[in-house]
């Protein structure tokens, strides 16, 4: 399994410099996906239901401090073909979107809606994002849209 660094990693290499924003989106939906079509996590770090949209405290880290980031300390090469398949799928899907945009989405989808139930708007959560919320909300997107 790689690490979300490794992850983060491969898509600044894949899609150059983001707004730290929009990596963090990208890194989301993939594990996301990743759950869907190959049943198992693509990282395993936590995802929380920031403000803005979720975000991966240990992939902030790496970057704070800075809008745009164009590497991280992550190794690409950890990820397995499988792993590759899935983040580039999902930047097919999702890179031609701005980190605004993507925060959008995430707000209209029931795994941020969830882990925010009950936190007042714009305020401050370190409410996590579980992996099973996350596999049977996109799980049933891709049903839809396959079935």
């Amino acid at each position: 399994m790689a690490k979300v660094l490794d992850v983060a990693a491969y898509i600044l290499e894949q899609q150059g410099s983001m707004s730290a924003m929009k990596l963090q989106k990208l890194a989301y939906y993939a594990q996301a996906w990743h759950l869907v079509w190959e049943e198992e996590a693509l990282f395993r770090e936590p995802i929380q239901a920031w403000a803005n949209g979720p975000v991966i405290p240990d992939l902030y880290q790496a970057h704070k401090g800075n809008f745009m980031v164009s590497s991280v300390r992550g190794h690409s090469e950890e990820l397995s073909n499988a792993e590759k398949s899935s983040v580039d799928a999902v930047l097919t899907a999702y890179g031609k979107f701005t980190a605004q945009q993507l925060s959008e989405m995430t707000h209209r989808e029931q795994p941020w809606q969830q882990a925010r139930r009950g936190v007042p708007e714009g305020s401050r959560s370190s409410s996590i994002i579980t992996p099973a919320s996350m596999h049977e909300y996109y799980h049933g997107l891709h049903a839809r849209h396959h079935g």
